[in-house]
């Protein structure tokens, strides 16, 4: 795949981990009811139902650092940041697609916002202090 066909599909994958993210958090009940034993108290939901939110909520701003960094065009054409990018987001995508409708347990989650939104997000913080600081030729 060249690089012109490279940014739209980078594009989209986090579109599309951003649009399913947003409906987890629509829709988090039957997530966190599966994370929780049986006969569960309400101060138990209510502590998974936190760790969830507060999981997507880190999620949602490591979305966001990638989307400023690749619409400002820092990271637009970097063909290894375009790649990690676009299979982290991809894989996302389809892992959180089973995750809402499969209703998997909470801890699932954390193994794909590790691999798939704190490594890329973490990759394209890496780039746009790179990108920057040879802009600036220090």
């Amino acid at each position: 795949m060249s690089i012109i066909g490279l940014v739209p599909a980078r594009f989209l994958t986090i579109v599309a981990h951003l649009v399913i993210t947003i409906t987890i958090f629509w829709s988090r009940e039957e997530n966190v009811k599966a994370c929780l034993p049986t006969g569960y108290s309400q101060q138990e939901y209510q502590t998974r139902d936190t760790e969830l939110i507060v999981a997507l909520s880190v999620t949602l701003g490591l979305i966001l650092l990638e989307l400023v960094g690749f619409m400002a065009g820092i990271s637009m054409f970097l063909h290894t940041q375009g790649m990690i990018s676009t299979a982290a987001h991809t894989s996302a995508s389809v892992a959180l697609a089973y995750f809402l409708f499969d209703a998997w347990p909470c801890y699932t989650y954390w193994w794909v916002f590790g691999f798939c939104s704190a490594f890329p997000a973490f990759t394209e913080l890496i780039m746009i202090i790179w990108v920057l600081r040879s802009r600036a030729g220090i």
